[in-house]
């Protein structure tokens, strides 16, 4: 199925919002919860699946749905359809401060583009979200975020969304070592493995986590610089030590 072709706009700085501008027809898919705003004429519906096969049966949605269950998202995506006989818009908002990033998958190589669960908002009516394992099953699941990834294929336009500010790294024929919590996507000739980060020593004092995403090869490879669970972990720790201060005092 060819993606619709829908116009956007990504707004703001730190906590920034995509406002997408639909023709009559035209339809976007987003994870549950994510719209900001929608115009009048804009109708949305919960569905088991993407979209991206038109004859696809309910045994089809269902091993999907199952897939996504057993990544941690949600069964359903909603689905923006502009039922109205002009230009309509919609808002969606990352619900983390960070950054939001367009990939065109029509120029990706092989037309797909790799990411952390959760990092998909949204996109075009056409593309296909699926799960991407790594080979190596028993480094993937001690590697923690590291293991389930998302392949989002198709000829549109998806959004990603990442905590903190995205870098992006050029990769000719190099290899290079993130953090697994820090590795929002990639895309090209890239093969992604986990593998440990050092020796005992710097896994358990190091602060660097027990394991890192190595990415080798010809591509381009997203990286975010504060993923959720530091953000999350940050603030629960100066709460304690705030708590801890109070008890002292």
């Amino acid at each position: 199925m060819k993606s619709h072709e829908i116009d956007y706009e990504i707004k703001g700085s730190g906590i920034q919002a995509i406002e997408v501008e639909l023709d009559p027809e035209e339809v976007v898919i987003a994870e549950a919860g994510a719209m900001n705003y929608v115009d009048e004429d804009i109708v949305y519906s919960v569905k088991m699946g993407d979209g991206s096969n038109e004859k696809e049966g309910l045994f089809g949605k269902l091993f999907n749905a199952g897939k996504r269950m057993i990544s941690g998202e949600s069964l359903f995506l909603t689905h923006f359809k502009n039922n109205g006989n002009k230009k309509q818009k919609i808002s969606f908002a990352s619900p983390i401060p960070g950054e939001i990033i367009a990939i065109d998958l029509s120029k990706t190589m092989y037309g797909e583009f790799i990411c952390q669960k959760g990092s998909f908002l949204c996109g075009a009516l056409g593309t296909k979200i699926d799960m991407a394992f790594n080979k190596k099953l028993s480094t993937g699941f001690f590697g923690g975020e590291g293991f389930i990834l998302q392949r989002l294929t198709g000829d549109g336009n998806v959004f990603i969304n990442a905590g903190g500010t995205i870098l992006k790294k050029t990769l000719n024929n190099k290899r290079i070592l993130v953090d697994t919590g820090c590795l929002v996507g990639f895309q090209g000739d890239i093969e992604f493995n986990i593998k440990e980060s050092g020796g005992l020593k710097s896994m358990l004092f190091g602060g660097e986590g027990l394991f890192l995403s190595e990415l080798k090869g010809t591509g381009e490879v997203y990286i975010q610089t504060m993923p959720f669970n530091k953000f999350a972990n940050t603030i629960f720790n100066e709460i304690d030590l705030s708590e801890y201060i109070k008890k002292e005092n």
